[in-house]
């Protein structure tokens, strides 16, 4: 039996080529949108799921308007667009990962103008290209919230989240801030974003960046591999969490790791790690927080060899993880203070204010527990190494400190501390 295929004579559509007006082409994309609106939005950031499932929906509305074929050069600006609703991110969309890798931050202020701060940088630039309205701003923001089942309203009008971290696209997660334009002048809320590396910083990058000379980075590595208990120091965005997650590459691979932090953010290359992540008690509700003193303290029932907290906030997470570094477990931690001496202050100020310890106590909690401070923050808009002390111990009330590393030396001076 033979089969004769019969080929249909040409269509209006491909024998004339009647053109899509704007409003052809933006009612398509429209409908093609609120078709795939309900896709939850981990299925959203995966490109290839979103682009196959767009191109169709699009294919698909402009079916029903009476066009069965368009040139692909034609669809593609259009399909984007449907990319960027489907992912409910739209203007910000194109700007974090897997589509753009170049930010540390992105800034919705309440005027509609959308800044970003590129890696490795201080200042912020604006994007003058990236203006969303008030509606899709909302829509952007509803879509990041929701899947932690929040939302920002006058009722709760300034709101905590995190997108998580998704390796397969990689994308490694992002702290966010959301307030209402009822507690800001201006007519747009405001969004914050912060993004954390996607993938796991090794000592190599830190040096490329030019942070710290190869031959600093090695005797750094060298300090946390020997178990000395290491605090950095720095600035917002000065990269502190980035180099702690650098400077682990120095624990043995073997080591047991429990990391406390609000939110995760370090990257570890090692096999037997847990993540505690602190918990904000939802407004309204008696579900108790979780906060990092409790994390340091859960953690030193889960036989830990190292503990890495991500920053300590609070009086009573600095006396948690001084209390278990004390008892002989190594450890690291990030810290906002501008240099070995502020560090202490700040140290003391929370842990009376929060803990109640007093100024003495906390000094020489800070003198015995740690080793080294290593400083980073900004110079000449860049991120830098500002300096490498050892704590020297106590001098009469105050914490003494002898620097083995500044800025334009080639090699670090070893510290005499030495931990078993």
């Amino acid at each position: 039996m033979s089969f004769t295929i019969h080929t249909p004579p040409p269509t209006w559509w491909s024998a004339t080529r009647k053109p899509l007006s704007p409003e052809d082409w933006q009612e398509a994309v429209a409908r093609a949108g609120e078709q795939l609106a309900a896709l939850p939005l981990a299925q959203a950031r995966n490109r290839a799921k979103v682009s196959d499932l767009a191109r169709k929906a699009l294919l698909a509305a402009l079916s029903d308007r009476g066009f069965a074929s368009v040139p692909e050069d034609e669809l593609a600006p259009y399909l984007s667009q449907v990319i960027s609703q489907v992912g409910g991110l739209r203007f910000l969309d194109p700007l974090i990962p897997p589509h753009c890798d170049d930010y540390t931050d992105i800034q919705l202020n309440a005027d509609g103008s959308v800044w970003a701060r590129p890696k490795g940088q201080l200042a912020h630039a604006l994007l003058p290209d990236v203006k969303p309205g008030i509606e899709e701003a909302w829509q952007v923001i509803e879509r990041l919230l929701a899947p932690e089942g929040k939302a920002c309203t006058e009722a709760t009008p300034t709101v905590d989240a995190k997108i998580p971290r998704d390796p397969a696209l990689g994308f490694g997660g992002a702290r966010i801030k959301v307030i209402h334009p009822s507690l800001v002048v201006g007519d747009y809320p405001v969004l914050s974003i912060r993004l954390y590396e996607p993938k796991p910083v090794p000592p190599e990058q830190i040096v490329a960046w030019n942070v710290f000379p190869q031959p600093v980075m090695d005797a750094l590595l060298e300090a946390v591999a020997s178990r000395l208990r290491v605090l950095i120091a720095g600035g917002t965005g000065s990269g502190k969490t980035t180099l702690l997650s650098a400077l682990a590459h120095g624990i043995p691979r073997e080591t047991r790791i429990v990391t406390v932090e609000d939110p995760n953010e370090i990257w570890l290359p090692h096999l037997n790690v847990i993540a505690l992540e602190a918990r904000h008690a939802p407004p309204g509700s008696d579900t108790p927080p979780y906060t990092v003193a409790d994390g340091v303290d859960d953690a030193l029932r889960m036989a830990p060899e190292v503990i890495l907290v991500g920053e300590v906030r609070t009086g009573q997470a600095a006396m948690s993880l001084f209390r278990a570094i004390m008892s002989d477990h190594a450890g690291m931690t990030t810290f906002h203070a501008d240099g070995p001496e502020h560090a202490v202050h700040r140290m003391c100020v929370i842990m009376y204010s929060d803990a109640g310890v007093s100024y003495q106590a906390a000094r020489g909690m800070f003198a015995e527990a740690l080793d080294l401070v290593v400083q980073v923050g900004w110079r000449e808009g860049v991120r830098r190494g500002l300096g490498v002390w050892e704590v020297a111990g106590l001098a009469g009330k105050n914490v003494t400190f002898r620097q083995l590393w500044k800025p334009g030396e080639e090699r670090m001076q070893p510290p005499t501390r030495a931990r078993i």
